[in-house]
């Protein structure tokens, strides 16, 4: 299975850190956001990652180069217009070969194993998506979609989580939308929902949106007061 990193979005929430860098290039514990992603998923066996890129687009593949570094093949797409979540997963369509693939959005931190989505059903010819909830973070407290006890994902319920920005899709349900023009992704997963065609799980290890440099700030505090814990304990 490919894989796809969204590394395109402005980051306007994130200035003035993002006024000269790309948010994927932030540092969390010393190392780039989008090192993070890569690591990860090269641990699940996943080794053709895809990336788009659009603001300072050009210093994401002067940094990560070809990916032989991590032992993976890195391609890029550029979106001189960044092109939102779906748009810019349809610009590049070509490189997943009709097969399923991972998505993940750039801008989260999480500890979550990319291996759990390559056991997905996803070839159920009824299913054409499967996304990871969490719990709500304080910033999105009435949560996105509601995961059902059969395991179908639904936009309306009584408890909504979060999306996580992590999903594993179906090349053919993105063929539909319109090329180089801007698109989100929610919209689509709505209209899949109606159909019953997308899956989900609930993931309640740590995941952080990195959103704002008081998130940011937090998340790389967090390593510290880790790092701390673990020298009391008399582990190091």
């Amino acid at each position: 299975m490919k894989a796809m990193i969204l590394a395109a979005g402005r980051g306007e929430r994130m200035r003035p850190l993002t006024d000269r860098h790309p948010k994927p290039l932030l540092k969390v514990d010393g190392r780039a956001l989008i090192e993070w992603h890569i690591g990860a998923l090269k641990d699940a066996g996943i080794k053709d990652i895809l990336i788009n890129t659009s603001w300072l687009g050009d210093q994401i593949p002067e940094y990560l180069g070809d990916g032989a570094y991590w032992g993976v093949n890195l391609t890029f797409s550029h979106e001189p217009k960044a092109l939102e979540t779906a748009g810019g997963i349809r610009k590049a369509l070509d490189f997943f070969e009709d097969e399923p693939f991972i998505v993940v959005n750039g801008d989260v931190w999480t500890d979550f194993s990319y291996e759990e989505l390559l056991k997905q059903p996803i070839n159920q010819p009824t299913k054409s998506a499967h996304i990871v909830l969490v719990p709500n973070p304080e910033h999105n407290s009435e949560g996105d979609f509601w995961l059902r006890e059969d395991g179908l994902v639904v936009a309306d319920g009584e408890q909504r989580l979060t999306f996580s920005g992590i999903g594993v899709y179906k090349p053919e349900i993105f063929k539909d939308i319109p090329e180089d023009e801007p698109y989100p992704l929610a919209p689509k997963l709505r209209e899949l929902m109606v159909e019953a065609e997308v899956t989900g799980e609930l993931f309640e290890g740590r995941w952080h949106d990195i959103g704002t440099p008081e998130r940011l700030e937090t998340l790389n505090q967090s390593f510290q007061r880790r790092i701390k814990t673990i020298e009391y304990d008399g582990k190091l």
